[in-house]
């Protein structure tokens, strides 16, 4: 493994503004990177991740704020002088070039001496186990064997900061999976401060130590993947990190109490749960699909239909009131046959019920304590 560098970067963004033309892609934003985390930038296409990292790279101008490494501003450095390594979604590897002397072309840029970039370059090769492989070219490997050969490019510099943009975009489902292991286990032997971008909510969720989600250039929320999935800041991070059921409902006070009515009679009290000043008349409840099971008694429905995905049961029923629910049930050994159009009744664990207000769509859930 390379050896980590001397220092670990913290990185500060200050009020960062990106425009083009009449267009605001990224506008005031301000975040705090730690030194040596894996940090994600995590959203949708065109919310403005990519430009970020490119920012911080050096790759894109800057209109307004600041990029800071360790508390020197790096506005003005070019590329090259950023000490940053970077894996691109497309691997980016020279096609004439072997493993190995694609691994050896930053080492021999910075002009480390002949006698040591050998060795350097088959430590690198051996992190992302690909030294059998040195001599082979690009054309010849496939997309895992080339993303690892970039990889171990990219880290063989020993950068001060570590970026990578969707770079497991182009690989099957198994590899991608693989992939984001070896990514994650190289990267904190390393040490080495990583920025990584991608719109993958559980390759997120699994390499990070930290995320920011955004949307349209604004980060929605910041914060560990256990944070933001079980507590989401807003409807849009809800929606976007895993899947969720929504229904919107009626509240009730009575006796200092506030009740929510999932339906007429089963009121929900989430008195404790929720910030008082913040809930009006109508809330916004979000289950997510293990937070919902059949049970003896609770919230009558109707089987719509059900999805067999090996380790689960998608299973889809409809309320009362129209509204589709999803919740899994987990296979052991013996799958529940549904019928579509058969009556159940579903119960909600309440403590991973998530609020929101309808109008502006932020959680109006308490703070924790």
């Amino acid at each position: 493994m390379p050896a980590a560098t001397t220092t670990a970067t913290a990185i500060s963004l200050r009020d960062l503004r990106k425009v083009y033309g009449d267009h605001v892609v990224i506008a005031d934003l301000s975040m705090e990177i730690r030194e040596g985390e894996f940090f994600t930038l995590l959203g949708p296409s065109g919310c403005g991740k990519t430009t970020l990292l490119r920012m911080i790279a050096g790759f894109n101008s800057i209109e307004g704020g600041t990029i800071s490494f360790n508390g020197e501003v790096i506005n003005d450095l070019a590329p090259a002088a950023r000490n940053i390594g970077m894996v691109f979604q497309n691997y980016a590897l020279f096609p004439q070039m072997t493993a190995a002397k694609n691994v050896a072309f930053g080492l021999e840029n910075r002009h480390v001496p002949k006698p040591e970039i050998s060795p350097l370059v088959d430590t690198a090769l051996g992190d992302v186990h690909m030294e059998t492989l040195k001599d082979r070219l690009p054309g010849m490997m496939s997309g895992g064997q080339q993303q690892r050969v970039a990889l171990a490019r990219a880290l063989v510099i020993k950068p001060a900061v570590l970026l990578m943009d969707e770079p497991l975009s182009n690989l099957d489902a198994k590899l991608r999976v693989e992939m984001r292991t070896t990514i994650r286990d190289i990267q904190h032997r390393a040490g080495i401060t990583t920025v990584y971008v991608t719109h993958d909510q559980e390759e997120a969720m699994s390499v990070s130590d930290r995320i920011a989600v955004m949307n349209e250039g604004v980060v929605q929320q910041l914060g560990t993947p256990p944070e933001i999935y079980h507590r989401p800041a807003n409807l849009f991070v809800a929606g976007f990190i895993g899947k969720t059921n929504t229904l919107r409902r009626t509240v009730r006070r009575a006796g200092g109490r506030t009740l929510v009515l999932l339906d007429a009679s089963h009121p929900l009290d989430i008195t404790d749960q929720t910030n008082p000043a913040a809930v009006g008349d109508e809330v916004v409840v979000s289950v997510r699909p293990e937070a919902a099971a059949v049970a003896g008694t609770g919230v009558p429905a109707t089987i719509v239909d059900q999805t067999f995905l090996g380790g689960q049961n998608q299973v889809r029923a409809e309320l009362a009131g129209g509204d589709v629910m999803e919740f899994m049930e987990f296979s052991r050994g013996v799958t529940h046959a549904w019928t579509p159009g058969q009556p159940v009744t579903l119960e909600f664990d309440q403590n991973r019920l998530n609020f929101f207000d309808p109008g502006s769509g932020e959680s109006v859930m308490a703070a924790p304590r």
